[in-house]
């Protein structure tokens, strides 16, 4: 049997502290470990300033100390033309089609655990290790892997990682989900981590300044075409400034004077209409998601109760989940469900394990 001084992991280091302190994790428990660092497309803002939030210099030279000061090798990786040709391209492309994506999801998709993988592969890695928060176990018995929730609930990030499928959860090592976040910087100090109070990341990385609607605006100038926005009914008792400025349950910003509250219930990208509502014509009880990642390979025969996160934020709420296909499922909920987006992921959990996820097609 191999000892893990012949084992070698590639860590996907960002500068940050759960990176770092998964580094240092796998280094004390005797791995052969490779720091890699994925350099990402990043846009002239308007300021500008030309750096992606998840690689600036700052982070790339903090990545580099951290290495040294473990003492593993460091290698940054071109990263640029891939990730504007899939995570930032579908990000535009699925406001272009009227839906509110979460790039995090293609992003592991196709970046982490496809082009980085594969880079790390091409290392001999046995491994890919990253600071996700989550946790991979294996069945002694069939020997499938399962993704499972992390210690830390709160920071839990199974929901990103439910793109993955036995073949990337075989290769993939996830060090600080089995602790919280508080206990990952008390390592990071025990570690001498220059990282060890340094603050999180933010999604939307690519964004330098992190303004969204600038973004759009820039580069899919169509979805801020302004429209009508219409009671249920047809009424039309105002005006939007762009679908991509608006997402189902929002309240602020309509610009619309009525005599309750309205929220976003629903879009019409194809007549560029945004629907607006009370808080009682807020949710549904049923969803279609598509492009559906079973974890274990293969859906199940027939319905089954779980728990559906609809939002990475979201709470998970109680369903029967039926799958339509081999990348398709509806998912019933018990009870009234708000904000269900399309474009979001749909995530489905048996207790702390993650079975899958796909993307929200519609609300029922």
């Amino acid at each position: 049997m191999s000892s893990k001084a012949d084992i070698r992991v590639v860590v996907a280091m960002s500068g940050g502290v759960d990176s770092s302190v998964a580094a240092a994790l796998l280094v004390e428990q005797g791995y052969q470990v490779v720091g890699m660092m994925m350099r990402l497309w990043s846009e002239e803002t308007v300021n500008g300033r030309a750096y992606n939030r998840c690689c600036t210099p700052d982070q790339m030279a903090d990545a580099r100390r951290i290495a040294d000061r473990l003492d593993i090798p460091f290698y940054a990786l071109d990263t640029r033309q891939v990730f504007r040709d899939t995570v930032v391209q579908y990000f535009i492309d699925q406001h272009r089609r009227g839906v509110t994506p979460n790039p995090c999801l293609e992003c592991n998709r196709r970046i982490r655990f496809e082009w980085l993988l594969n880079n790390a592969l091409a290392l001999d890695a046995d491994y890919l290790a990253t600071g996700h928060y989550a946790r991979v176990t294996q069945d002694p018995s069939s020997g499938s892997y399962a993704l499972r929730k992390s210690v830390d609930e709160a920071k839990d990030q199974s929901y990103v990682l439910s793109v993955l499928g036995q073949d990337q959860l075989r290769r993939a090592l996830f060090p600080v989900g089995e602790y919280t976040k508080p206990q990952v910087r008390e390592l990071a100090a025990r570690f001498r981590l220059p990282t060890a109070s340094k603050h999180d990341s933010q999604d939307l990385c690519f964004l330098g300044d992190g303004d969204y609607r600038r973004f759009l605006a820039q580069h899919a100038p169509e979805v801020m075409a302004a429209g009508p926005i219409v009671r249920r009914d047809g009424q039309v008792i105002g005006q939007h400034q762009g679908l991509a400025n608006y997402t189902i349950g929002q309240r602020k910003g309509l610009g619309v004077h009525a005599s309750e509250p309205l929220y976003v219930v629903d879009t019409d990208p194809l007549r560029n209409v945004l629907i607006v509502g009370t808080r009682d014509e807020l949710g549904a009880t049923a969803l279609t998601a598509g492009r559906f990642n079973w974890v274990s390979g293969a859906a199940p025969d027939k319905p089954f109760r779980a728990e559906v996160k609809i939002r990475y934020k979201a709470q998970p709420a109680s369903a029967i989940v039926t799958p339509l296909s081999a990348d398709r499922v509806r998912a019933d909920f018990d009870e009234l469900v708000r904000d269900i987006t399309p474009g979001q992921g749909a995530v489905v959990y048996d207790g702390d394990v993650c079975l899958g996820g796909g993307i929200i097609e519609r609300s029922l």
